[in-house]
């Protein structure tokens, strides 16, 4: 898909209380800080009858009370928004970094990921673990990030048959994209490592590590690193 950033907002409907606004096209750095500055500023600005804001690669998706507001007030307020963007600046990224330990019972499909592109397992973790990776949204399941800046390299197709459950904390590629399953799920990805951090505490005052806009760094750890970390983190009886 080429990657394109609208001139203006397109609106579509999404169901019969959300619309969807949608900046550009393709995954682009460029077009995300739009989104995401968007959803600042109506955050801000608190938009009346709006009661979810949901961002994502390309577009926001926004949830509103039909007995407060209407899609053609919605919109008219976020034009008015739109005009002074570019005078609004996002609060600075922080970086989140990783352990994983790759391969192994952690890493299922590593061979597959290895075999795609003729490489060893230490060049796929040097080339997985070498970049400084951007959120672009959270999803799919509570604190899933979804990644941008995966190398050409290791792009793999996703399973054609996905996983029924795949394990809390295991680290995954999808084509062009790599993510990190924060709870134990059904999934598709091509699974490389785990971590043994707890991505998702629901009790916590501040449940997730990292939001949309931080960067995650991937870090090569060992079986032992891992064990001992687990043991810390609580997440060792997933083994």
């Amino acid at each position: 898909m080429k990657t394109v950033l609208y001139d203006q907002i397109q609106y579509r409907p999404a169901g019969d209380c959300s619309i969807l606004l949608t900046f550009g096209s393709g995954i682009s750095p460029q077009i995300n800080a739009r989104v995401r500055t968007m959803a600042a500023a109506m955050e801000s600005k608190a938009i009346e009858g709006v009661i979810e804001i949901i961002p994502t690669y390309r577009s926001l998706c926004l949830t509103y009370d039909p007995l407060q507001t209407a899609p053609h007030r919605i919109s008219q307020q976020i034009d008015a928004l739109d005009v002074n963007l570019d005078a609004m600046s996002l609060p600075p990224a922080k970086e989140v970094e990783i352990p994983v330990c790759y391969g192994g019972e952690f890493g299922p499909d590593m061979a597959h990921v290895q075999a795609g592109q003729g490489l060893s397992q230490s060049q796929v973790v040097e080339i997985h673990s070498d970049p400084a990776y951007q959120i672009y949204m959270v999803g799919f399941a509570p604190g899933y990030p979804f990644l941008g800046g995966l190398d050409e390299r290791l792009f793999t197709p996703r399973l054609k048959t996905p996983r029924m459950a795949v394990p809390r904390g295991s680290v995954g590629i999808a084509n062009n994209q790599t993510g990190i399953y924060p709870i134990k799920s059904p999934g598709g990805w091509q699974i490389i490592g785990r971590t043994p951090l707890n991505l998702f505490r629901p009790y916590d005052e501040k449940p997730f590590l990292y939001q949309a806009g931080d960067t995650i760094r991937f870090r090569s750890i060992s079986l032992e690193a891992y064990n001992e970390i687990a043991v810390k983190e609580g997440t060792h009886e997933d083994n």
